[in-house]
């Protein structure tokens, strides 16, 4: 009788409500290796499960918009074993049907920790893959050990239970050692490279044993945290699949090397404050909150072994890349910010940066989640039976709702016009542009923009993707004072041009290097179809010598 009373008032729940100003409604629930998931009202009460669910909790739990369950699923493996280990990702309507069942778990690859929802619909997921103590010699490691290098790969649902790999990044692609030069991935010095990780920093199988995940719309950038080397990483998702197997390319032009790195500046032999003692959850700080693109980590035993902290850091964004002075320490030197917690977890856990200046803590091992005000005031807290890597707070409204569509931007002259939504924000080169909240905005610079959108709602953003533009300038003569235009620009490959008079005219198209790529006598129409997506130049020139120059994009 007393177990049936103990279950019916919540026996996984046990919860205070402190003190009033909280944000939002619900806070998301879900201890590990259980079927249930709930939400809590900020009494601590239920409000809503999901029970009964296929398969044990593993790592992270989202609700995506309109109350849609994204979760880590515990499958068995016999090769790839230990915490955090997943292996399939599901998605479950507020109902508890099951939409998407995934299994990313094989004799050479699993999933484990984190995973991240795309804006597109996709999924990241961070996987362990299989590299034998011959390819770990092969790659340089002064170890003969079987690896587990991480590596993210991005799903598409293409059905109940299937999935296309669009995208993926391997660890194993940007490695460099100073052992041995006869063998891969040698440079004379590592501290020489810190856009790669050193494989002999950390010479065991777990190298990286990355953790959170994280994903930027502005940037187009990717954040991961590794447990086994107290750093996170930025990487570049603009990349194609070969440039990010590569060390070239992307809007950040390092292909799928580091963009930028921080938290233990030894990994790469350079002196400067080792941040981190053990993290998890490495994510950027929403920009609706104060400290917006603040980069965050739990710091498990930043304190001491038995006290953790969330620092935050604020990166140096230079365009889509990072400022960065060769053979020094990436900046900052410290933490911009450091909360402490009220307690300690030694492994998991997460932060989550609040609209009003509050923040929400789970510690996880305690099973301990509680809300904290901008002066660290305890405002809410609560106790799960169980360990729960994680936690989240959501509104009612982002509950019940779903996202507005993405947006997309059109052109007309040099005016860039958002589809319709209820507010706008432009962004040039991933930054925001101060006061620019119409539909339509005029760019006045070449460069990459985007738009933010809210519906009537206004409970979730969605982002257009990046949109690479080139400015019209003004008029351009040639010979009879007549205008060159080139449309559509950006183009898939095939280009009109109006406004020329001499028929004894040639185009040369120059690439972003000055190399002429194609050449052609003037005609109405050319094809640059074969030419790879970016800036070109296009060079028209009359039989006099008189020369227009015009920029266009090339976006497949």
């Amino acid at each position: 009788m007393k177990k049936n009373l103990l279950s019916l008032v919540g026996i996984l729940l046990a919860g205070t409500s402190l003190l009033a100003q909280q944000w939002g409604d619900y806070t998301l629930v879900a201890p590990q290796n259980s079927t249930t998931v709930r939400l809590l009202d900020t009494a601590s009460n239920i409000y809503h499960s999901w029970t009964g669910l296929s398969g044990q909790t593993g790592y992270s739990n989202y609700v995506l918009p309109g109350g849609v369950l994204l979760r880590t699923v515990k499958t068995s493996n016999n090769v790839f074993t230990g915490g955090g280990m997943c292996g399939r990702v599901q998605k479950v309507d507020y109902n508890g049907n099951l939409l998407w069942d995934y299994t990313y778990s094989t004799s050479t690859y699993c999933s484990h920790h984190d995973i991240c929802a795309l804006p597109n619909g996709n999924v990241l997921l961070i996987a362990y893959e299989l590299k034998s103590a011959a390819d770990a010699t092969q790659a340089g490691c002064q170890s003969s050990i079987t690896m587990w290098p991480d590596k993210i790969v991005e799903v598409q649902p293409t059905g109940a239970t299937t999935g296309t790999i669009v995208w993926e990044w391997h660890l194993w692609d940007h490695l460099c050692q100073s052992i041995n030069p006869n063998v891969d991935n040698y440079v004379s010095n590592v501290g020489d490279h810190p856009e790669l990780f050193n494989i002999n920093a950390s010479p065991t199988k777990e190298i990286f044993h990355a953790n959170g995940l994280d994903y930027n719309p502005m940037l187009d950038q990717i954040v991961l945290s590794a447990h086994n080397t107290d750093e996170f990483y930025i990487i570049d998702h603009s990349t194609t699949m070969a440039e990010a197997a590569s060390h070239s390319g992307g809007r950040g032009g390092k292909g799928g090397d580091f963009l930028y790195r921080w938290g233990n500046p030894s990994n790469y032999n350079q002196s400067g404050n080792t941040i981190f003692n053990v993290l998890h959850d490495s994510h950027w700080v929403p920009e609706n909150c104060p400290n917006a693109g603040n980069l965050v980590a739990l710091n498990n035993k930043g304190i001491s072994n038995t006290q953790s902290c969330v620092d935050q850091a604020t990166p140096p964004v230079s365009g889509f890349n990072y400022s960065y002075t060769p053979n020094t320490a990436y900046a900052p030197s410290t933490y911009t910010q450091r909360q402490n917690c009220t307690g300690g977890t030694t492994n998991m856990g997460n932060s989550q940066q609040l609209p009003n200046g509050n923040m929400l803590i789970c510690l996880a091992l305690s099973g301990t989640i509680y809300e904290i005000n901008a002066a660290g005031t305890t405002l809410w807290s609560y106790t799960a039976s169980g360990s729960t890597a994680q936690a989240f707070r959501y509104s009612a409204c982002q509950v019940a709702n779903a996202a507005p569509a993405i947006p997309t931007i059109t052109t007309n002259g040099n005016v860039l016009t958002s589809s319709a939504a209820t507010t706008y924000q432009w962004y040039f080169n991933g930054q925001p542009l101060a006061g620019e909240t119409n539909q339509a905005y005029t760019a006045t610079q070449d460069g990459v923009y985007a738009v933010r959108v809210t519906d009537a709602n206004g409970c979730w953003y969605s982002y257009s993707s990046l949109f690479d533009f080139v400015v019209i300038t003004d008029v351009n003569t040639l010979a009879v004072n007549n205008n060159i235009v080139l449309f559509p620009n950006p183009t898939t490959g095939n280009i009109f041009i109006t406004g020329y008079a001499n028929t004894d005219t040639h185009v040369h198209v120059m690439d972003a290097l000055g190399r002429e790529v194609y050449s052609m006598a003037m005609k109405s129409e050319m094809d640059l179809s074969m030419l790879e997506n970016g800036i070109y130049h296009v060079i028209i020139e009359n039989e006099n010598g008189e020369r227009v120059s015009k920029k266009i994009i090339i976006q497949h």
